[in-house]
């Protein structure tokens, strides 16, 4: 099993990286938020162990937007903050467990193949439109039966677009999944990341399926509105 450890404690994630690497897991580090992006985008990871506490960007921000990216791979959450509230803010967020520190290492080794037996047993339906297919777990898209070629941001967007499949989806909403923080300086980015869409999808199609909704936004389906 692989596992990225999200944590800023050079010394404590060096302990914990050892440790699990003895129980036979590979194991990755990133000490910050954007290194763990990069990181979460690049590799299939089975579980992700996020620090809450860290420099820059919140481990419960980095949650979210792994979450808005379409992302289902298990969130572990580790941290200080053991109120009430903080436990649920992060399970809302998209944390798929919750463990306060200081904790016993061998309970951390059995959330985590816990979280991978049941992310395992519940793999996510796929998701179809027609005769396009995304998996949500691989990633996968096809379209006729013919891999479509996305990078991440693109999937992103479609596969928001194929969750409200018959729907319209605001650009706006859309513009969350490109995950920048300034939304007014990246909306008008949609427009292209949909025409690079259009191209990979629709490109030859007998019908296409990614359309404009004027004024509204876009939806995904196989008929006009």
């Amino acid at each position: 099993m692989r596992v990225l450890i999200v944590e800023d404690d050079q010394k404590a994630a060096g302990i914990l990286k050892r440790g699990l690497e003895e129980e036979a897991f590979s194991v990755d580090l990133a000490n910050d938020g954007g290194a763990a992006e990069q990181a979460a985008a690049a590799v299939d990871y089975d579980v992700i162990i996020l620090d809450w506490l860290l420099p820059g960007k919140q481990g419960i921000d980095i949650c979210r937007e792994l979450r808005l990216r379409g992302m289902s791979v298990p969130i572990l959450m580790l941290t200080a903050k053991d109120a009430l509230e903080d436990r649920v803010a992060g399970l809302n967020t998209g944390a798929d467990d919750y463990l306060t520190k200081p904790f016993a290492f061998w309970e951390l080794v059995a959330r985590i193949r816990a979280l991978v037996r049941r992310a395992r047993s519940a793999r996510s339906p796929l998701l179809k439109v027609a005769d396009l297919t995304l998996d949500p777990v691989t990633h996968v898209v096809t379209r006729g039966g013919q891999p479509v070629s996305l990078t991440v941001k693109e999937y992103a967007i479609l596969h928001v677009l194929a969750q409200h499949a018959g729907r319209v989806v605001s650009r706006a909403q859309l513009a969350e999944c490109l995950w920048h923080d300034d939304l007014n300086n990246v909306i008008n980015l949609v427009d292209v990341y949909i025409s690079r869409l259009r191209k990979k999808i629709d490109d030859g199609a007998e019908v296409p399926l990614v359309r404009t909704v004027r004024g509204r936004g876009y939806r995904l389906a196989a008929e006009a509105e």
